[in-house]
């Protein structure tokens, strides 16, 4: 047997890829992080198939089910939000999938910031404004971050930030970003992107707090900073389509 760990995307089920909702659809047993994946991702799911919520399970409950699929030979569809790749805490998952010889493999899925970025109808990297993104979070209860991977550090790249788990820090990232990006650096927070009631809230970093308690947003939300986020009209276009700079597909025509 297998255990496949399935990035669901940030919510809508049409976010899902084809081999995510195949597998969803194929495995007898599929567990699912309920507090982030909605039910009609795993609606798919083969008739018969045992289907369990694991955002009231520890590590040792999902694991258990995930051993005693093994010992009857049974696939599983283990389901995550967004990619796993990202604050997916498969890891150790992993580790213990190993110490015990059960195979998996990892299916990617939609990012967060990736939807995000879509429902807004904008590029996050802009030429010659932001040509990187910085994926991070704030620590908050969760695990500590490491040294050197402090917003102040990343604030200093000037790049698009995508901060997860930072909704209730608000105060504190205005306090870290504004001397770098500025007070009316674009801001922008995603809540539940791709959700039937997501929401958008646009603002800078010196009044985005305001408008997020007047949503009274606390939890499941994204937060995008930086100047690429602007509704920006002049910059340069990109390299990539310029006549003038040929590349293999696209050799200069000489006249």
């Amino acid at each position: 047997m297998t255990v496949f760990f399935i990035g669901a995307g940030p919510g809508d089920p049409e976010l899902l890829t084809l081999k995510a909702q195949r597998l969803i659809s194929e495995c007898p047993v599929c567990l699912y992080a309920g507090s982030l994946v909605p039910e009609a991702v795993v609606a798919g799911a083969p008739e018969g198939a045992l289907v369990m919520d694991t955002a009231p399970m520890t590590l040792d409950d999902t694991h258990s089910q995930i051993v005693m699929a093994h010992g009857k030979g049974q696939d599983v569809a283990r389901v995550h939000s967004g990619d796993p790749s990202l604050y997916g805490a498969i890891a150790e998952q992993i580790r213990r999938l190993k110490a015990d010889g059960i195979d998996y493999q990892i299916i990617p899925g939609v990012p967060a910031y990736a939807a995000a970025a879509a429902a807004l109808g904008q590029e996050l990297t802009v030429p010659e404004i932001a040509q990187s993104i910085v994926l991070t979070r704030m620590s908050m209860k969760s695990t500590s971050m490491p040294e050197g991977e402090t917003l102040e550090n990343f604030a200093r790249t000037g790049a698009t930030l995508a901060i997860h788990l930072g909704i209730r820090a608000l105060r504190e990232i205005e306090r870290v970003l504004t001397p770098h990006y500025g007070a009316d650096c674009p801001v922008v927070v995603a809540y539940r992107a791709s959700w039937p009631d997501q929401i958008f809230l646009r603002g800078t970093l010196s009044d985005i707090h305001a408008k997020v308690r007047a949503e009274k947003i606390t939890r499941t939300a994204l937060i995008l900073v930086g100047p690429a986020l602007a509704d920006i009209k002049d910059f340069k276009d990109s390299a990539l389509y310029d006549p003038e700079i040929p590349h293999v597909l696209r050799p200069k025509v000489l006249v």
